[in-house]
C-alpha cells in the first residue's frame, strides 16, 4: 500500500504516465470482477476503462486513511458495474476459469456442463449475493474487504455469501459438487 501511496502522490503531482503502474497492476482482477457481473466482453472493457478515467480523474478524493486503494478501486468497478447491469437488464457470469486436468473428453463435458449449469445458477441470484460471491470466491478478497466496498457490516457479507453457497449448493447437487 505504501508503494501505491507513492505512486498516486506522483500522478497527483503532474506525473500522468505513471497512473500506468496502478492500471497495470489492477487491470486484470477489475477485468474479471466485472466479467462476472457483466456478459459482454465488449462492455466489460468499456466499464473497465470507465473505472480506471474515473479514479484518474478522481484520485485527489482518495483518503489512505479510510480505505486501500484497492478497496476504492473495487467500489468503483463494483458501482459502475451494476449501474450497466441495470441498464441492460442481463446479469451473467461467463467465461469461468477452467482449471481442467482432465483427460477424457467424458471428463470434459461433465465440467463443461457443470460449468454451463453454475452459470445460470449465477444468473438467477439476488444481485447483492452474486456480488459477495463472485468478490469471495473468483477475486479471492477478504470479507473485510468485501463489507468496505459494500458498505456493510462483515456480518452481512457472511450472510450473503452462505445464502449465496446454499443456494448453489441446492442448484448444483445434481453434479455432486460440494467443494462451494
Amino acid at each position: 500500500m505504501i508503494e501505491e501511496i507513492s505512486i498516486i502522490r506522483v500522478v497527483l503531482d503532474g506525473d500522468i504516465e505513471s497512473f500506468r503502474l496502478l492500471v497495470q497492476r489492477y487491470q486484470g482482477p477489475i477485468i474479471r470482477m466485472i466479467k462476472n457481473i457483466i456478459d459482454d466482453h465488449h462492455i466489460c472493457e468499456d466499464i473497465a476503462q470507465d473505472v480506471f478515467l474515473t479514479a484518474y480523474k478522481k484520485l485527489s478524493s482518495f483518503d489512505p486513511d479510510r480505505s486501500s486503494f484497492s478497496t476504492w478501486l473495487f467500489t468503483i468497478a463494483r458501482n459502475k458495474s451494476l449501474n450497466a447491469a441495470k441498464k441492460k437488464r442481463t446479469l451473467s457470469m461467463s467465461n469461468l476459469p477452467e482449471n481442467s486436468d482432465s483427460s477424457t473428453p467424458v471428463n470434459s463435458l461433465s465440467q463443461q456442463e457443470f460449468f454451463d449449469r453454475l452459470d445460470q445458477v449465477l444468473k438467477t441470484l439476488p444481485s447483492k449475493q452474486k456480488t459477495a460471491f463472485v468478490l469471495a470466491e473468483f477475486e479471492k478478497l477478504p470479507y473485510e474487504q468485501i463489507a468496505q466496498i459494500e458498505g456493510v457490516r462483515i456480518g452481512t457479507i457472511k450472510s450473503r455469501i452462505n445464502r449465496a453457497k446454499k443456494k448453489l449448493r441446492l442448484a448444483l447437487k445434481s453434479f455432486g459438487e460440494d467443494d462451494l
